[in-house]
């Protein structure tokens, strides 16, 4: 006689009860003339089922046509380990161990941590982990829907049939998992979830998952994690150092499927771009990569923007394994790490976050917080414990077993202002009335405080456009505690000053200028992104006004501009050579072109200027306060011409501060005899000079330097009377003084004469 209760076997068989561990398993139970212990299983696949304890196989009873079997064992009363021997309609069998009789892995300490927001390595147990659990190997799955009737992990092992691993619901933390022995790395899976609100079926990706399917599937794929071998001790051991804020940053901006393709226009792998991508960057001289989004996106024209699999490296270019590699080929190859990351939305895909339970889960309810209006995408709910919990350990996620050294945060200012791009009706004042979004600034703090915490060295960036304050100042100074931030005022300025025709230049000097009046209100990173070479905006050379060569000469001025200016460095691929279309996702980069000398000696110079800015401690070393910069003259507007300073840290054993000389002239018109003020004697060594022949310049110059004439000018003791080339910038550096310059003079005992002169002692 069946001894579980009937309406409860009903609901499971038809994929409806919520608590299968009630029913499923093995059980005490009791009847009129017997007690004893019960194993019940639901099998709809097989013709027959048995219990197979201590080699021996038991025949179960089908008590449901639905495939519903049960055993009973009277008189048992301890539980003991077993197995379900499984036989088919089509004479296959099979054994397999039972999920059902297995204790939760998930502890009440987990549960305890997750509700209250505070676990720290949540990705250690949500998701799906291989492991061995009981003595028996298998796959845990874990995953946070509170508002489901049920749950069930699906995939080709049970034929994709939410009814055969329904999960077991731990409490009031609306978490849900189960272990399934037997699986192994490799096997896709979603969640099937059955919805409290109206019974909604829904088939979701896992939103903790490692690995996923290459689009346009999109099933989760079981990782381990733990296996692969790192050989980067030595760059994790000096990271802090390299990236501080006083080391050179300089960053190669790139999309892995569209930086270079394989025969028949396929993307190349990870493995392959860390043997292309990783020796190209640090031959130019480039200290860091910055990667486009890597997590797993359905489509590519989001360039990764639209996440579906946050804690997944997108299978386009292969495994997390291979991701992996790449990274730490970067990192022995000296180069770091930084990623794209992108907590401000979410697409609305329905395999995704989006109403991940029936529910409005991760984002908002109301639209008028909860849909960006821009991009057609989904708002996180940052102030609910959860979802922020779920961000926040998806950063430490890619610094942990990713080695990633850097995070730049997408869209900042998207999620600082309620009303971001919205109309007024269309947003929702915070509780005191305001535009700021008070959860998401907290999130933000909250992330770059455990960030800079647990990962000490690693950076944060902020994209972020508006006036904002302290964004890149510790949040106990009452900053959002960012390492850096985006100087989009910086770009949008000189973009707009250098299409204009050099005749103009004179009416616009202030865009030149006017940056070093804010430059050091926080840690800036001056960046030529992405952003600005799609949507019709032209490539950073047709942005350039005038015929090829001074296309190519403006070019050559504005990078040398950049990288003299205050601030860390970032270029989006292509720029480096003179890319002429717009960057396009779906093809690779014009490499073609450097088969052309102007495009060639673009890039050669390139390479020049960023090995001299990482060898000049001038040019990096004090980039965020006024002791780094001075300028020398930064009125000549009419010949549209600037000078200045750039200035190292002071020796600690006394004497000066290393210090190179900038000189701009943003005209086609050469100036011969321009005198520029310097603050001592020596000879100047023409360092760079963005017009040599060998960059695709005239050619004109200083012959290398020249001495400093003792002719005080622009408030300094000496001065250097220079040839400046047309749409160039040049750089000089004076050679070290002899040692004895460097000492101050021991003051001459005064004569007696001198003596008596002196005023008295007071």
């Amino acid at each position: 006689m069946p001894t579980a209760d009937a309406d409860a076997v009903a609901a499971l068989v038809a994929g409806a009860h919520g608590a299968p561990f009630d029913l499923l398993g093995q059980h005490p139970y009791a009847s009129e003339a017997e007690t004893g212990l019960v194993i019940r299983t639901f099998q709809p696949q097989a013709a027959s089922v048995a219990v197979v304890r201590g080699g021996e196989a038991l025949a179960m009873t089908r008590t449901d046509p639905g495939g519903f079997f049960e055993l009973t064992f009277a008189g048992a009363t301890a539980p003991f380990p077993y197995q379900l021997a499984i036989r088919l309609p089509d004479g296959r069998a099979y054994t397999a161990d039972d999920a059902y009789r297995f204790q939760p892995v998930l502890s009440e300490y987990d549960l305890y941590l997750f509700g209250e927001g505070s676990h720290q390595r949540l990705y250690d147990k949500l998701g799906a982990h291989p492991l061995r659990h009981e003595e028996v190997a298998g796959v845990v799955f874990a995953v946070w829907a509170p508002s489901a009737q049920r749950v069930s992990v699906v995939g080709d092992f049970n034929q994709w049939d939410g009814r055969r691993h329904p999960m077991r619901p731990r409490g009031a933390s609306g978490l849900w998992e189960l272990f399934i022995p037997g699986l192994a790395p490799g096997e896709l899976y979603k969640y099937e979830i059955r919805s409290q609100a109206g019974g909604r079926l829904l088939t979701k990706s896992d939103p903790y998952g490692f690995a996923m399917e290459l689009r346009p599937a999109t099933a989760s794929r079981v990782w381990d994690l733990e296996q692969y071998e790192w050989g980067d001790d030595e760059w994790l051991a000096g990271r802090a150092a390299r990236q501080g804020l006083d080391a050179a940053v300089n960053i190669y901006e790139a999309h892995l499927g569209s930086w270079q393709r394989g025969e028949g226009g396929r993307w190349y792998s990870y493995r392959e771009l860390a043997e292309r991508l990783v020796p190209y960057a640090r031959d130019m001289g480039y200290t860091h990569l910055e990667l486009l989004p890597v997590a797993e996106h359905p489509l590519d024209g989001s360039w990764g923007y639209q996440v579906i699999g946050y804690f997944a490296p997108t299978a386009r270019y292969g495994t997390p394994d291979d991701f992996r590699f790449f990274v730490d080929a970067a990192h022995q190859a000296g180069l770091g790490v930084i990623l794209d990351w992108v907590p401000a939305h979410f697409p609305k895909d329905a395999t995704g976050l989006a109403q991940f339970d029936g529910t409005h889960l991760y984002e908002h309810a109301d639209p008028r917080k909860g849909e960006h209006q821009d991009w057609g995408t989904l708002i996180f709910n940052f102030g609910r414990t959860e979802v922020a919990a779920f961000l926040l350990t998806n950063a430490l996620f890619w610094l942990d077993k990713y080695h990633i050294d850097g995070l730049r945060v997408d869209a900042v200012a998207s999620m600082l202002y309620l009303d971001y791009s919205r109309q007024p009706g269309q947003w929702v004042p915070n509780e005191y009335g305001g535009r700021e979004n008070l959860e998401a600034v907290q999130f933000l703090k909250r992330f770059n405080d455990r960030v800079h915490e647990q990962y000490p060295g690693v950076l944060t960036i902020a994209e972020e456009s508006t006036a904002w304050p302290l964004v890149s100042r510790p949040t106990y100074l009452g900053g959002l505690g960012f390492s850096l931030k985006w100087n989009m005022g910086w770009m949008h300025d000189i973009l707009d000053y250098m299409r204009k025709d050099p005749v103009y230049r004179r009416y616009h000097h202030n865009s030149l200028t006017f940056s070093l009046m804010y430059a050091f209100s926080e840690n800036f990173v001056l960046p030529f992104s992405h952003d600005e070479v799609v949507h019709l905006k032209g490539s950073l050379l047709t942005k350039m006004p005038g015929d090829d060569w001074r296309r190519f000469a403006n070019l050559r001025a504005l990078l040398a501009y950049m990288t003299a200016h205050p601030g860390k460095k970032l270029l989006f691929m292509g720029g480096e050579f003179g890319q002429w279309r717009e960057w396009d996702f779906g093809g690779e980069l014009a490499w073609g072109l450097l088969e052309h000398p102007a495009h060639r000696k673009l890039q050669h110079f390139v390479r020049d200027l960023n090995h001299l800015y990482r060898r000049e401690a001038a040019l990096h070393q004090v980039d965020f306060s006024w002791e780094g910069f001075q300028w020398i003259d930064l009125r000549d507007v009419d010949q549209s011409a600037v000078s200045f300073l750039r200035r190292a840290a002071s020796p600690t054993t006394g004497g000066e501060a290393e210090f190179v000389v900038v000189v701009a002239n943003f005209t086609p018109v050469p100036r011969e005899g321009y005198r520029v003020g310097v603050p001592r004697a020596g000879f100047y060594s023409e360092v760079l000079n963005s017009d040599a022949e060998a960059y695709g310049g005239s050619n004109m110059g200083n012959r290398g330097g020249l001495p400093a004439d003792e002719i005080p000018w622009q408030d300094q003791p000496y001065s250097l009377l220079l040839t400046l080339p047309p749409l160039a910038v040049v750089f000089f550096k004076p050679e070290p003084l002899p040692a004895a310059a460097l000492v101050e003079p021991t003051p001459a005992e005064p004569t007696a004469a001198e003596a008596a002169e002196a005023p008295p002692a007071s």
